[in-house]
């Protein structure tokens, strides 16, 4: 084996590593071209044609395979029913203090756990709206002013 084969063998090796860190479905194109500079390099191909080989088999696998690998091979973000809790209104049927770590909105049907956006207390009756979730509490602010002030 030459010393060029040996280097697009080491390419190859360190690509396909590379994907299978990160299955970006980027790195594993180039893993091909330098499978085909590689093979070139065994017939001993001149290093401009295993170089030549390796830029056009790359970058038109990318080119070419990559969207379609991404559209039919990539995990699907599926929406939950949480997600549509953003931007709802509620009303706080607990006082919201993040510092005592304390507070209820009632958001539909459904009771939440719930902190200040703002970092400001929130009296109960207030109309709040959901700025975030993280976990299983809500971030609110105030829509409009306490109904009981």
């Amino acid at each position: 084996m030459n010393g060029a084969a040996i280097v697009w063998l080491i390419l190859m090796v360190v690509f396909l590593a590379a994907e299978a860190a990160t299955v970006g479905m980027v790195s594993l194109w180039f893993a091909a071209g330098s499978l085909a500079a590689l093979l070139t390099a065994l017939a001993h191909g001149p290093v401009w044609l295993q170089t030549l080989l390796f830029l056009v088999v790359s970058a038109g696998l990318l080119l070419a395979l990559r969207p379609l690998a991404k559209k039919y091979l990539s995990p699907k973000l599926t929406a939950t029913n949480v997600d549509s809790v953003v931007g709802s209104t509620g009303l706080v049927t607990a006082a919201i203090d993040n510092v005592s770590a304390a507070g209820q909105v009632k958001l539909g049907a459904m009771e939440w756990t719930a902190r200040s956006t703002s970092g400001q207390p929130i009296p109960v009756g207030t109309r709040v709206k959901v700025d975030k979730i993280e976990g299983v509490k809500v971030y609110v602010s105030p829509s409009e002013v306490p109904a009981n002030v």
